[in-house]
C-alpha cells in the first residue's frame, strides 16, 4: 500500500511517498504554470522511477493554485448573475469599509460580474423563510432566453438560505431550456448564510471557477490513470481537510487555498508529535511566505477574508501571506532604499543561481553569496547553484547601485526580507493577542528553515521546529489530513431567544447531513467525528467569533455521537464568547446582550496518519558533510556542516552550524543548539529557550 502527496506550488511541485515498506521520502519537481497538471505528472514518473508501482498506490493527495491562480491572475470564464429584483448591483455596491482608509488612490477592483451580465427575476422570500412574493414561471423561462452565452450562472436570490426553493427552481428551469452546458452555483448550496454582498461575492466567484476546476481536475484525473493511478485524487480544501475531485470541481471556491493549508496541516501534525500543540507555523516557498497559527493542535481558522479584493465567507486555515520568497526579487528604488518583494522570479526564470536564466538578485542569491546554500548540495530536483551567476546578479543589482561590497548587499536583502517576515509573523501572534513566547516556530517550505532561528531570535520564541522533510511538508500533510466538510445553519437572532431543543435540531440536521457526506465518501461510521461550533457576537456588532460545543458535557464531539446541547451549554457558550473576545480584541462586555449568528457542523472522516518516525542509527558525527564559511551578521565563520537525513534521533549539537537537505537548508545561529527528536525534526533552542 502506497500513499502519495503531491503538492503544487508557485515554484516547485512537492511529492512525498509512503512506500508498502513504510519508508517516506520526499522530492521536489519544477512547477510547470502554465500546465500545473504537467508538474504533477512528472512528479510521479520520478517516483515510479524511484521503483514505485504506481499500481500500489491507494492514495492520492493534491494540493492545488489552480483557483487561486486563476483570481488572481484575472483569468475566469464568462460568468453571469441571477438574483433578484432590486439587488442587481450588489456585487459593485458591496460594502462601505475600504483597504486603507487613508489612501486616496484606493480602487476597488471590478465586479466578478459586469453589470450586462447580471440579470434579475421578481420574487422575494422574507427573512424569516416565508415567500413574500412567489416566483413566476413565466418569469423564469424569460430569463433563460434572455440569458447570453456564457460558462456559468451564479443564482443567489435574498434570503436563499432560509427558502431555497426558488434558487432550485431557476436552476431547473435553465436545465428544462437546455442550458446544460452552463455551471450553475446556487448561493444555497455554496454559502447558505446572511449578508447578501459576501453570499452573492463567493457564490459568483464559485461559478466562474468551476468550468477552470473542472476542466484541471478532469485532466488530472484521465493522466494519473495512465501513469497507473486509478484512485480519485483527494483535493486539499482551504480550510484543511479533504474531499474528492468530483466534489472539488463542485464548489472549487473551497480549494483557493488549498496548498498553504496542507502545510499548515502538516506542520500542526509534527510539531504535536513533538509535543508543541501551540505554534506559529511557516511556509517560505519560491513566491510568498505563509504564516498561521495552530493552537490545541488544531489550525485557526476564519470565515472572514478575501482574495483580490473580493470576500470569500467559505471557513478557511487562516493564513497570512506576503510576497516574501526564495524568488522575491530585490532592487533599489528611486530614492535609494532597498526593497524586496513582492516581484517575484518563480519558477521561470528562477534565481540568478539556478542557472534557468534569471539574472536579477533574489533572496536565494542572497543566501547563495553568503555561503549558506552550496553548490555541491543540490536545492531541489536536479537544480545545480551557480554562484558566480548569483554574485553577479547581487553585484549589479544591489551592491553598485549602493555602493556597497557583494556580501554587505547580500545581508542587506536578507535583513529587509526578515523585517518584512517578522510583521507577518507578528500579524498572526501578538496583534491577535497571542504571546509569542508561549509558541514555537514550525518553519517548513524551501526557505523557511533558511530564516526561521533568527526570527525566532527577533521575537523571543524559545523553539524552532524544522521536520526532516522540511522542504516538502505540504505534501506530508496532504498525508496527515482527513476528510472534512462544513455544514452551517444561519440563525441571527438573541442568544437568549434560543432554546436547548433549537440547537439539538439545527444539530441534529447538519450531522445528518455530514453523515450523509461521509458515508457517500466511503468512511466508516467508527471513523466519523462531528464538531459542533457557534458563531457569536454582541447585538449589533458586523464580526462574530466562533466558539467551540466539542468540551461541553452531553456533547460528544470526540465521537460524533448524537447528545443534548440543553441550555446550560448555551449559558457555557456565552461564557466562552466572553472569554474569546476579551483575548482577542482585549477588551469584553458581559453585561451585553449576545446573539447567535450561525449554527456550524465540520464533519471529519479519519484517516490513518502516517509513521514519520526515523529509522536513522549511528552519531552526530556521521552526519557531518564538512565545514564551509558561512556569513553571519557581518562576520564569516567556519561552521560545520551537517546532513539532516543522517541526523539520528536524540542526537545533539550546537550552532553556529548549517543543515543541509534535499529541498530546504537550515541556518542555526551562535548561541543556539540543536536537538533532533524520534522524527528526525529538529529542534532548535534559541537564546530565550536558554534563558
Amino acid at each position: 500500500m502506497t500513499r502519495i502527496g503531491v503538492d503544487v506550488g508557485g515554484t516547485f511541485t512537492d511529492v512525498v511517498v509512503v512506500d508498502d515498506e513504510g519508508r517516506l521520502r520526499g522530492l521536489k519537481t519544477p512547477s510547470t504554470p502554465d500546465r500545473p497538471d504537467d508538474g504533477v505528472v512528472d512528479g510521479l514518473e520520478a517516483v515510479e522511477r524511484d521503483g514505485v508501482d504506481p499500481a500500489n498506490v491507494t492514495f492520492l493527495g493534491h494540493g492545488t493554485t489552480v483557483a487561486t491562480n486563476a483570481v488572481l491572475e484575472g483569468e475566469l470564464p464568462e460568468t453571469a448573475l441571477v438574483t433578484t429584483e432590486g439587488f442587481r448591483d450588489v456585487l459593485e455596491i458591496g460594502r462601505q469599509d475600504r483597504a486603507d482608509l487613508y489612501d486616496l488612490n484606493f480602487e476597488r477592483p471590478d465586479p466578478l460580474v459586469p453589470r450586462d451580465r447580471r440579470f434579475t427575476v421578481p420574487e422575494r422570500v422574507g427573512p424569516d423563510g416565508t415567500v413574500v412574493e412567489p416566483l413566476d414561471d413565466a418569469d423564469v423561462a424569460a430569463l433563460a432566453e434572455r440569458l447570453p452565452e456564457v460558462d456559468a450562472v451564479a443564482v443567489a436570490t435574498l434570503f436563499s438560505f432560509r427558502t431555497p426553493d426558488h434558487e432550485r427552481a431557476i436552476a431547473d428551469a435553465l436545465h428544462e431550456a437546455g442550458r446544460d452546458d452552463l455551471a450553475i452555483s446556487l448561493s444555497s448550496d455554496v454559502l447558505p448564510e446572511f449578508r447578501e454582498y459576501e453570499r452573492t461575492s463567493t457564490t459568483a466567484l464559485n461559478a466562474a471557477l468551476r468550468p477552470v476546476m473542472e476542466t484541471y481536475l478532469d485532466r488530472l484525473s484521465r493522466r494519473t490513470a495512465v501513469v497507473g493511478i486509478e484512485r480519485e485524487p483527494a483535493v486539499m480544501q482551504s480550510h484543511g481537510g479533504l474531499t474528492g475531485a468530483t466534489a472539488a470541481a463542485e464548489t472549487p471556491v473551497n480549494t483557493v487555498l488549498s496548498g498553504p493549508a496542507a502545510g499548515v496541516r502538516g506542520a500542526g501534525y509534527l510539531a504535536s508529535a513533538a509535543g508543541h500543540e501551540d505554534v506559529v507555523t511557516m511556509d517560505m516557498g519560491g513566491t510568498s511566505t505563509d504564516v498561521s497559527l495552530v493552537t490545541g493542535g488544531d489550525p485557526a481558522r476564519t470565515t472572514d477574508w478575501a482574495i483580490a479584493g473580493y470576500p470569500l465567507g467559505v471557513p478557511t486555515v487562516d493564513i497570512h501571506t506576503i510576497g516574501a520568497g526564495g524568488g522575491s526579487i530585490a532592487r533599489v528604488d528611486a530614492g535609494g532604499a532597498l526593497r524586496v518583494g513582492p516581484e517575484s522570479a518563480g519558477a521561470d526564470p528562477g534565481p540568478a543561481a539556478y542557472g534557468t536564466g534569471g539574472d536579477r538578485p533574489t533572496v536565494t542569491d542572497a543566501h547563495v553569496v553568503l555561503g549558506r546554500i552550496h553548490p555541491d548540495y543540490p536545492l531541489g530536483g536536479d537544480l545545480s547553484v551557480d554562484v558566480d551567476a548569483a554574485s553577479a546578479a547581487v553585484e549589479a543589482g544591489v551592491a553598485d547601485p549602493l555602493g556597497q561590497s557583494v556580501a554587505a548587499a547580500a545581508r542587506g536583502i536578507l535583513e529587509v526580507a526578515r523585517a518584512n517576515m517578522e510583521r507577518a509573523l507578528r500579524v498572526v501572534s501578538v496583534e491577535r493577542g497571542h504571546d509569542p513566547r508561549e509558541f514555537a516556530l514550525v518553519a517548513f517550505g524551501g526557505a523557511g528553515p533558511l530564516h526561521a532561528p533568527r526570527l525566532a531570535e527577533d521575537l523571543s520564541i524559545p523553539t524552532v521546529l524544522v521536520p526532516r522533510l522540511a522542504g516538502v511538508l505540504s505534501g506530508l500533510g496532504l498525508l496527515a489530513s482527513d476528510i472534512e466538510h462544513t455544514y452551517v445553519r444561519a440563525v441571527v437572532e438573541p442568544l437568549a431567544d434560543v432554546t436547548g431543543d433549537d440547537l439539538d435540531e439545527w444539530f441534529d440536521d447538519l450531522v445528518a447531513e455530514g453523515r450523509e457526506r461521509l458515508d457517500s465518501e466511503g468512511v466508516e461510521a467508527d471513523a466519523m467525528a462531528f464538531e459542533r461550533t457557534l458563531d457569536l457576537r454582541y447585538r449589533g456588532q458586523s464580526y462574530s467569533l466562533t466558539v467551540p460545543l466539542d468540551t461541553v458535557e452531553g456533547v460528544d464531539d470526540a465521537t460524533g455521537a448524537d447528545g443534548d446541547a440543553g441550555g446550560d451549554h448555551l449559558s457555557t457558550a456565552a461564557d466562552r464568547f466572553h472569554e474569546r473576545h476579551e483575548s482577542q480584541y482585549g477588551h469584553a462586555n458581559p453585561g451585553e446582550p449576545v446573539e447567535l449568528v450561525n449554527a456550524r457542523v465540520r464533519a471529519v472522516g479519519e484517516i490513518p496518519a502516517v509513521d514519520v518516525r526515523s529509522t536513522v542509527e549511528g552519531t552526530v558525527d556521521d552526519a557531518v558533510l564538512g565545514e564551509r564559511p558561512v556569513g553571519f551578521d557581518g562576520d564569516e565563520r567556519e561552521v560545520p556542516v551537517y546532513e539532516h537525513a543522517r541526523l539520528p534521533p536524540g542526537g545533539e549539537f550546537d550552532g553556529p552550524s548549517v543543515v543541509q537537505a534535499d529541498a530546504a537548508t537550515t541556518v542555526v545561529h551562535p548561541g543556539q543548539s540543536v536537538a533532533v527528536d524520534e522524527r528526525g525534526t529538529l529542534a532548535i533552542t534559541t537564546s530565550e529557550g536558554q534563558s
